[in-house]
């Protein structure tokens, strides 16, 4: 899941972007001075910063510097949105720029935006219910982590990539394992057993007759 930070000191302005963001399928994470977000932001990890500027402690450009080295995109969101502003704001790194007041729709394309430009949505994958982080490898359900063997997870992102398409075995065995098939499914099938009931997907990823297997899902 892709977790921003809401640096905001005003509480019902943060209050109503997490809710609208929490409710768009983000995870959101606030600080309200800009000394309690450089704490979050060290021992943390972020996909995207909402930064005001006028913070209390330290301030929205400021902060920006401290940022910047972590790679880290930043949308300013402030009171400040004269040309000058925006101009100083951009110069120094940031990413988007969204005036006070603004329209949560305008919020949530420019999010969206910010996250599709940077490549930060390409990091995680969100099927049935199962989410992968495919920088750490780490496949959860919920709050649980699952834990897959290499093969087995290379295996499962072969099959959330190809969903609904019927793959040979002698495909899966190539791809997965990088040999050319020797015509014995014993691996692959053993593999896909094993995966099966590690995720508890025995009704999604089927067999198919003299072929091998499908993932079905709902699109």
């Amino acid at each position: 899941m892709i977790n921003i930070l809401i640096v905001e000191d005003e509480k019902n302005i943060s209050d109503l972007i997490k809710i609208n963001l929490t409710d768009a399928g983000y995870h959101c994470s606030c600080a309200f001075d800009g000394g309690q977000a450089a704490e979050l932001i060290e021992h943390n990890s972020y996909d995207l910063i909402l930064l005001d500027i006028m913070l209390p402690v330290i301030n929205g450009y400021e902060l920006l510097e401290y940022i910047k080295p972590r790679d880290i995109p930043v949308i300013f969101i402030t009171a400040k949105a004269g040309v000058e502003e925006r101009v100083k704001g951009l110069k120094l790194g940031a990413d988007d720029y969204l005036g006070k007041p603004f329209e949560i729709i305008e919020l949530l394309a420019r999010v969206e935006s910010v996250l599709r430009r940077n490549k930060k949505n390409d990091r995680y994958l969100e099927i049935a219910d199962i989410s992968i982080d495919t920088l750490s490898r780490i496949v959860t359900r919920g709050e649980d982590t699952i834990t897959l063997t290499l093969k087995e997870y290379e295996l499962l992102l072969l099959f959330v990539r190809s969903k609904n398409i019927a793959l040979f075995r002698e495909q899966i065995y190539e791809k997965i394992w990088g040999d050319d098939y020797m015509g014995d499914s014993r691996t692959v099938d053993l593999h896909v057993q094993r995966l099966r009931k590690k995720i508890g997907w025995e009704d999604k990823i089927i067999a198919v007759y003299k072929v091998g297997y499908r993932f079905v899902v709902n699109s």
